[in-house]
C-alpha cells in the first residue's frame, strides 16, 4: 500500500491518498507478508490460539477493528489473529518504532503509520487513518492509546479517536477483546515467558450499532459517548474471555497522575 502527497486545489480537503487494498489476505504486500512468514512461526510456537467470532470479520470493504491494549506483544498476536482469517490490517502507530533498525523498516514497508503522540503532529494521523478507511481497509486501532493502567488489566476509558473516524467515514467498528498476551510479556517488561506456551484469546464481536450517533461528528458529546460505547462492548467482550466481571467505574487516565502515554512505571520509579 502506498500513501501519495497528491495537490488539491480546494482548501481543507485531505492530501493523503492510499492504493486499494490487493492480494491475500487482502491488504498484504510484500512487507507484510515477509514480516508474517517471520513471526507466525516464532508466534504458534509460543501461544495456543484460542480465537472466537472469526466469522464476524468482513472479509472486504472498509471496517475499524478495536482491541484492549495489555502487552508490547498483542498487536503481533491480534494481527496474527486477523492476517489468519483473512485481512491484513493497518495501524497508526508510535513514531519511535518505526526508528528501530529492521523493524522500523518491515513495519513502514508494510503500509502501517507513524503517529507523534499527545502533540501537534497527531492530527495528521487521523487524516491518514480516514484516507486508509475511503480506501477500503481493514484499520486496527487501540482506543486506549496506550497499555492499560488499571491495576487488574481491565480496559480503561479510550480516547476519542476511533469515534471520529467511525462517525467521519462511516466505517462500522468490530470490538474485539484480547487476553493472554500479557502472560507472554507482562505490561512493560523485556522479559518474555516462552515456556509453558500461552493460551492467547482474542473475542470478535458483532459490529456496533452507531445509528443514534449518524451525523454528529462534530459533537462533543456524541463522540465521548460512543468512544465510551466502544469500551463498553470491548469489556463486555474481555469478561467472557476472564469469566469475571469489569469494576463498575472504569479506570480514567485523565483523573490520575499517571502519564498519559510510556512507561508510568519507569516514571514512578524516578520519584
Amino acid at each position: 500500500m502506498s500513501a501519495a502527497n497528491n495537490a488539491s486545489n480546494k482548501p481543507g480537503e485531505s492530501r493523503v491518498s492510499y492504493d486499494p487494498p490487493t492480494g491475500y489476505p487482502l491488504g498484504s504486500n510484500a512487507w507484510f507478508r515477509f514480516g508474517a512468514t517471520v513471526m507466525r512461526p516464532i508466534l504458534n510456537l509460543l501461544i495456543k490460539k484460542d480465537w472466537r467470532g472469526a466469522e464476524n470479520l468482513p472479509k472486504s470493504g472498509a471496517a475499524i477493528v478495536v482491541c484492549n491494549h495489555l502487552s508490547y506483544v498483542d498487536p503481533l498476536t491480534f494481527t496474527h489473529f486477523l492476517y489468519n482469517n483473512g485481512r491484513a490490517p493497518r495501524y497508526l502507530g508510535k513514531e519511535s518504532v518505526f526508528k528501530v533498525p529492521l523493524i522500523g523498516r518491515v513495519i513502514r514497508g508494510a503500509g502501517q503509520i507513524p503517529v507523534s503522540r499527545e502533540s501537534k503532529d497527531a492530527v495528521k494521523g487521523l487524516e491518514h487513518a480516514i484516507a486508509v478507511l475511503k480506501a477500503g481497509h481493514l484499520l486496527g486501532v487501540y482506543p486506549e492509546g496506550t497499555l492499560t493502567r488499571d491495576e487488574n488489566l481491565w480496559p480503561m476509558r479510550g480516547k476519542t479517536g476511533v469515534a471520529r473516524l467511525a462517525l467521519i467515514t462511516g466505517a462500522p467498528i468490530y470490538p474485539c477483546a484480547s487476553w493472554g498476551p500479557e502472560k507472554v510479556l507482562p505490561p512493560y517488561s523485556k522479559k518474555l515467558h516462552l515456556f509453558p506456551r500461552t493460551k492467547v484469546s482474542v473475542l470478535m464481536g458483532e459490529p456496533l450499532n452507531l445509528e443514534k450517533w449518524r451525523g454528529k461528528e462534530h459533537d462533543p458529546q456524541a463522540i465521548e459517548e460512543v468512544a465510551d460505547f466502544v469500551m463498553d462492548e470491548i469489556t463486555k467482550l474481555l469478561e467472557i474471555l476472564r469469566g469475571e466481571c469489569a469494576p463498575k467505574e472504569r479506570f480514567d487516565p485523565k483523573k490520575s497522575d499517571l502519564p498519559r502515554i510510556g512507561n508510568y512505571k519507569k516514571a514512578k520509579k524516578k520519584k
